[in-house]
C-alpha cells in the first residue's frame, strides 16, 4: 500500500482527517530513511501479528451520506414525552450553553486539566460545579463529577468500607426502593468486592455492629419523601455511614440530606440543561464530609496559588489518584463528565437561584395539580409526600388501559408493577402537557392553573436554608454577561482549536464537525433511556452496526456498549473473566498478573473486581520480561485469573513477543485482557482476537473520535472472545441474562448520545481509511522522535531505533547536568503555545509524546522546533551562561501580567520570556496564572468557590 491520498481511493473526509499531504509524506519518509510507508510499517510491527486481507466493513460514506443515514435512524426513533422518571427527566438547555459549551469545540476538545494554568476555564466551571452540589446537598465537599448516578452510588459503598471500621463480613445495606439501576450496579460492585448487600425496606431494618453502611434514595424511586432521621441516628449508632441518593432540583424546596445528618450524598445533574441523550452522558456527582475527602473517588478541584502568589485553581489531592497509587488507589475513576459537569454549573449561573427554584416550585406545583385532579377522580397515590413524581395505584386492567391511552397521545408512563403507575413530571411539562395528562385519566375537572393545591411538601420536609449564594450565581442575569462569562473562560483554556495536544496515551485527534452534529439531534438527544423498546429502532440499529464493526475491527466475537469510560471498560472485562472461571468451577482463580508499566488504571480496576495483583517486571527495553512472566504465570497457576497487557505496550513499542506472551497465559489457565489505550496504533494493521486476547476494552474517546470534553465524556466498551460472550454485561431493566457478569453502568448502553460520533467516523473512514489512520499516527510518532534525535532520547524502541504511534523523551539528564526538571521542560512549553505532552508516565523524569494521524506536518514541525528551541534554552545552562535556578524553563511558564508589569527583574529579556519563537507572535495561547503551587493547595484545601474578595483574584487577568 502506497503513501498516496486520493478522493477516488479514500474519499475526501480522509483527506481532512489525515494531516500530512503527499509530499509531506514523502519528506517525513525521507528523514526516517525508508522508500515507502508501506516499508516503515513492515519494519514496526511484527510479521507474526499482521492483518492478511482489509477490514470487512462497509466502504467509506460522504460526510453528507453519513449525515443523512445517521438522521434516518434519528428519525426512526420515536420520541414521546415520557414521564417515566427513575433518575432521568427532560430539561430545557438553554441555548448559549448549547451553542457556546455543548457545540463548541474550545470546551469539547480540550483535555483533562493536569496543566492547570491553561486550564483555569475550566477549573472554575468544575469548582462551580462542586459548589452548586454542596450548597444544595448541604455537605462541606463534592468531587468535580461522576459518570452517572449508579457508579456514584457504587463509588459511595466503597469509601463507606475505607471509612467504617473494619468487619471481616461487611455487610452494606440498600433500601429497596432506590432506583433498580442503581441497586444493580452497586450490587455487583459490591459483590466483585467481598461485601454483602442486602436490599430491603431500610425503615424497618435492625442495623448491628456488621453493617458498615445504608444507601437510601431522597425522593424515592416511587417519588415519595420521606424522614430518614431515624435511619441516620440507627446507622451511626453502629458507626456506619449513610449515602443518600437524591436529585438536586428536588433539593431547591427539600430539606438537604446534610441538615439532616447524612455523610454522603450521590446522584446526577442531567437535569440541570443536559438532554437526556437515552442515558447519558451525564454528570454523576457525590458530596461527603469534609472529614473524608482523602477518600473520595475521582477528582477534586481546589484553590492554590501561583508562585507570583496570585490565587490559581488545580486539580486537588492528586496523590490519591490510580496513576499515583495504583492498586491502593481509592477508585479506578479516570475519565470524568467534565464537558456534562460544565453544562450543569452553567445551568446554574444562568439560572441563579431564583430561577433554580422557579422551576422547581413549578415542577413541583404542576405535580400537586395533578395529584389534587387524580385524587378528586378517586384514584390512589403511593404516597401523599412528594416533588415531582407520583404512583397511582389501580388494578391490572385499569392500569393496562391508562398506559394504552397514554401511548395513543405519545406519553409514556413508568410501569412500576401491572397495578401501579408511575408519573414523573419536569420543567418541560406546558399547561398544555398537563391537560393531555388530565385526559389520558379521564379526568373531567382538571385543577386551573390559578389554584394552588395542598403541596406535596410538608413543613418539615421544606427546605430553608439558602443555596448558590456565591456571586458566580447571581451575576450573569443576562444572555449577554451569560455568553461573555462562558467566553471569558473558554479564553483561558487550550484546545485542538489552538495547537495540537501531544499527550501520550491520549491520543487527542481530529473531532471532525460532521462527527458531532448529530449529538444534538432531538431524535438522539430527547429519548429517555428507559423508553419502550419499539420506539427505540433507530438507536438499536446504531448500536448494530457499532458493535458489528467494533467486533470485526478488534476481532472478537460480540461486543458490549455499556461501559461509560476506559476505567469501567477495565472493571467490566475483568468482571467477565471472573464469571467466566466461577462457571468452570474456578471461583479460585482471583490472581490478576499486570506489567510494571500499565496505566494506573488497571492494577485499581484488578482490586475493584476482587483479584490479587501480581506485577511483572520489564527488561531495560520496556518489554515484558518473558522469564518473569513465565515464572509468575508457573508460581501462580493454581490461581491465575487473567493478565492484563496494553498493546502497543505502554512503552510506546510494538513488543514481538506478544503472542507468547498470550501463549504463556493461556498454557496456566488464565485469560488475556487487552488494554485498549492504544488502540490507535492497532487499527486495520492487527487486532486483539488474533493476537491472543481473549477481551479488550476499547477507548472510544481516543481511538474513535469521540472528544475528551476536558476530561470526559467517555466510552470504553469491551470485546470479548466467543467463550467470554455469555458473561458480558447485563442490566435488569432491559436485558440481564442468568450468566450476566453484572451491571456496570446505570444505562443500558453506557452513554448513547455520543455514540454517533463514533458511527460517523468509521463510516466515514471505511476500512482503507481507518487503516491509513494508522499507518500515518505510527508515521508521525516515528518523524517527531527522528527529528528530535540527538536533542532528547527516545527512551525505548523498537527494531531499528523505531517506535509505535507514540514515544518517550527522556529527560531526567537535564536535572544533572542544568538543575532542570521535566516539569520545567514541560512548563516551558506552554510558552511556545503548546500542550505539554504526557509528565513523568510511564516513567517519572520523562515526556509520553502521542502526536496523532491529525496533524500537519506544519505543527509537528512546529512542536519540534519548540523542543529543540527548549533544549537550546537548557544547555545555556549546562554552559553557565545561564544561572541555575533563575532561567527561562525555572520561571516558565510566563503570563501576560508577568511580562507587561513595570518591574522585571529575570535575567533574560521579557521578548524571549513571552514570544520565544516567531510563530507566537502570529497566535498565542497565555497562561492565565504562573506556574502552580500544587503542596499549597493539598495543605490548604479550598474546593468549593473562595470568598468574593479572592474570587476577583482569581477572575482578574484575561
Amino acid at each position: 500500500m502506497n503513501a498516496t491520498l486520493s478522493h477516488s481511493r479514500f474519499g475526501p473526509f480522509v483527506t481532512r482527517h489525515l494531516g500530512p499531504r503527499e509530499a509531506d509524506v514523502a519528506e517525513m519518509l525521507e528523514v526516517l530513511g525508508y522508500p515507502s510507508l508501506d516499508a516503515l510499517i513492515d519494519a514496526i510491527v511484527p510479521v507474526g501479528i499482521r492483518l492478511r486481507k482489509p477490514l470487512a466493513l462497509p466502504a467509506a460514506r460522504t460526510e453528507q451520506e453519513s449525515l443523512a443515514a445517521l438522521r434516518a435512524m434519528a428519525g426512526t426513533n420515536q420520541v414521546f414525552r415520557s414521564y417515566i422518571g427513575l433518575g432521568y427527566h427532560d430539561c430545557h438547555v438553554p441555548g448559549v450553553i448549547q451553542r457556546n459549551v455543548l457545540e463548541n469545540p474550545g470546551w469539547y476538545t480540550a483535555y483533562t486539566p493536569y496543566q492547570p494554568e491553561i486550564a483555569q476555564g475550566r477549573l472554575e466551571a468544575l469548582l462551580n460545579f462542586q459548589t452548586m452540589v454542596s450548597d444544595l446537598t448541604g455537605l462541606e465537599i463534592a468531587n468535580a463529577s461522576l459518570l452517572d448516578e449508579g457508579t456514584a452510588a457504587a463509588e459511595a459503598m466503597a469509601l463507606t468500607m475505607g471509612a467504617a471500621p473494619h468487619h471481616d463480613d461487611p455487610v452494606y445495606v440498600v433500601d429497596r426502593h432506590c432506583h433498580p439501576q442503581t441497586i444493580a450496579v452497586v450490587s455487583t460492585r459490591a459483590e466483585a468486592r467481598g461485601v454483602k448487600v442486602i436490599v430491603t425496606d431500610v425503615a424497618g431494618y435492625s442495623f448491628g455492629p456488621g453493617d458498615a453502611g445504608c444507601l437510601i434514595q431522597y425522593p424515592n424511586t416511587l417519588g415519595a419523601v420521606i424522614d430518614h432521621r431515624g435511619i441516620v441516628e440507627r446507622v451511626h449508632a453502629v458507626k456506619g455511614l449513610v449515602t443518600v441518593a437524591t436529585d438536586l432540583l428536588a433539593l431547591a424546596l427539600l430539606a438537604p440530606p446534610g441538615e439532616w445528618g447524612a455523610d454522603i450524598a450521590v446522584g446526577n445533574s442531567q437535569r440541570f440543561g443536559v438532554p437526556l441523550g437515552f442515558g447519558g452522558p451525564h454528570a454523576g456527582f457525590l458530596a461527603t464530609r469534609d472529614a473524608h475527602k482523602r477518600l473520595m473517588p475521582g477528582r477534586l478541584i481546589g484553590v492554590s496559588r501561583d508562585r507570583e502568589g496570585h490565587p490559581a485553581l488545580r486539580m486537588a489531592l492528586q496523590t490519591r489518584e490510580q496513576h499515583i497509587r495504583r492498586e491502593k488507589a481509592t477508585s479506578n475513576v479516570c475519565t470524568a463528565q467534565v464537558l456534562l459537569a460544565v453544562m450543569a454549573s452553567m445551568y446554574a449561573v444562568y439560572h441563579g437561584p431564583e430561577g433554580i427554584r422557579g422551576i422547581a416550585e413549578q415542577v413541583h406545583g404542576r405535580t400537586a395539580r395533578l395529584a389534587a385532579a387524580l385524587r378528586a377522580k378517586g384514584l390512589k397515590l403511593a404516597s401523599d409526600a412528594f416533588f415531582d413524581t407520583l404512583v397511582v395505584e389501580t388494578d391490572a386492567a385499569t392500569a393496562t388501559a391508562i398506559h394504552q391511552s397514554a401511548r395513543a397521545r405519545k406519553i409514556n408512563f413508568r410501569t412500576v408493577s401491572a397495578t401501579q403507575i408511575g408519573i414523573a413530571l419536569d420543567e418541560t411539562v406546558s399547561e398544555r402537557d398537563l391537560q393531555d395528562l388530565f385526559e389520558v385519566f379521564s379526568l373531567e375537572s382538571p385543577v386551573p392553573s390559578t389554584q394552588h393545591p395542598a403541596p406535596g411538601i410538608p413543613a418539615p420536609f421544606a427546605r430553608t436554608s439558602p443555596y448558590l449564594t456565591h456571586p458566580v450565581f447571581r451575576s450573569h442575569r443576562s444572555e449577554t454577561e451569560m455568553l461573555r462569562y462562558i467566553r471569558r473562560l473558554e479564553a483561558r483554556d487550550l484546545s485542538l482549536t489552538a495547537a495540537m495536544i501531544p499527550l501520550g496515551s491520549c491520543t487527542m485527534k481530529l473531532n471532525a464537525t460532521a462527527e458531532m452534529v448529530p449529538v444534538s439531534w432531538p431524535g438522539f438527544g430527547a429519548m429517555h433511556p428507559f423508553a419502550p423498546r419499539e420506539q427505540t429502532e433507530g438507536y438499536q440499529q446504531l448500536f448494530r452496526d457499532l458493535e458489528t464493526w467494533l467486533a470485526e475491527i478488534t476481532g472478537f466475537s460480540r461486543v458490549s456498549l455499556q461501559p461509560n469510560a476506559g476505567s469501567q471498560g477495565e472493571f467490566a472485562g475483568l468482571l467477565v473473566i471472573r464469571a467466566y472461571h466461577r462457571a468452570r468451577g474456578e471461583e479460585h482463580r482471583t490472581v490478576c498478573l499486570i506489567p510494571q508499566s500499565a496505566h494506573g488504571t488497571n492494577p485499581a480496576s484488578a482490586v475493584m473486581a476482587g483479584m490479587k495483583v501480581v506485577v511483572v517486571k520489564t527488561d531495560a527495553q520496556g518489554n515484558i520480561d518473558l522469564a518473569d512472566l513465565r515464572a509468575q504465570a508457573e508460581a501462580n497457576a493454581k490461581n491465575l485469573a487473567a493478565l492484563m497487557v496494553t498493546y502497543p505496550s505502554t512503552h510506546g513499542v510494538f513488543e514481538d513477543g506478544i503472542a507468547e506472551v498470550c501463549s504463556i497465559v493461556h498454557k496456566h489457565g488464565g485469560q488475556v485482557y487487552m488494554d485498549g489505550a492504544n488502540m490507535n496504533a492497532q487499527v486495520g494493521l492487527t487486532r486483539p482476537g488474533d493476537i491472543g486476547a481473549d477481551v479488550c476494552h476499547l477507548n472510544l474517546h481516543k481511538t474513535f473520535c469521540i472528544p475528551h470534553g476536558g476530561g470526559g465524556p467517555g466510552m470504553g466498551p469491551i470485546g470479548v472472545a466467543a467463550h467470554l460472550a455469555p458473561y458480558l454485561p447485563g442490566h435488569p431493566l432491559v436485558e440481564s441474562p442468568a450468566t450476566a457478569s453484572g451491571t456496570v453502568s446505570a444505562g443500558p448502553w453506557g452513554s448513547p448520545s455520543i455514540l454517533p460520533i463514533s458511527w460517523a467516523y468509521i463510516a466515514m473512514m471505511g476500512p482503507d481509511g481507518l487503516t491509513e489512520a494508522t499507518r500515518y499516527a505510527i508515521l508521525n510518532a516515528n518523524y517527531v522522535a527522528k527529528r528530535l534525535e540527538g536533542h532528547y532520547q527516545t527512551l525505548y524502541s523498537g527494531h531499528a531505533g523505531l517506535i509505535a504511534h507514540e514515544c518517550i523523551l527522556d529527560c531526567r539528564p537535564f536535572k544533572v547536568s542544568a538543575g532542570v526538571e521535566v516539569e520545567d521542560v514541560a512548563k516551558r512549553l506552554i510558552d511556545y503555545s503548546f500542550h505539554p505532552p504526557t509528565v513523568s508516565f510511564p516513567v517519572a523524569g520523562t515526556l509520553m509524546v502521542e502526536p496523532t494521524e491529525s496533524e500537519s506536518k506544519e505543527e509537528l514541525d512546529r512542536f519540534c522546533e519548540a523542543m529543540i528551541a527548549i533544549r537550546e534554552e537548557i544547555r545555556e545552562v549546562e554552559s553557565g551562561a545561564a544561572a541555575r535556578g533563575n532561567n527561562l524553563l525555572f520561571h516558565a511558564p510566563h503570563t501576560l501580567r508577568l511580562v507587561t508589569a513595570d518591574a522585571w527583574s529575570r535575567p533574560y529579556p521579557r521578548e524571549r520570556a513571552a514570544f520565544p519563537a516567531s510563530a507566537t507572535r502570529q497566535h498565542k495561547v497565555w497562561p492565565t496564572v504562573g506556574r502552580i503551587d500544587g503542596a499549597y493547595g493539598d495543605r490548604n484545601l479550598v474546593c468549593v468557590c473562595p470568598p468574593v474578595e479572592e474570587y476577583a483574584g482569581v477572575n482578574g487577568e484575561q
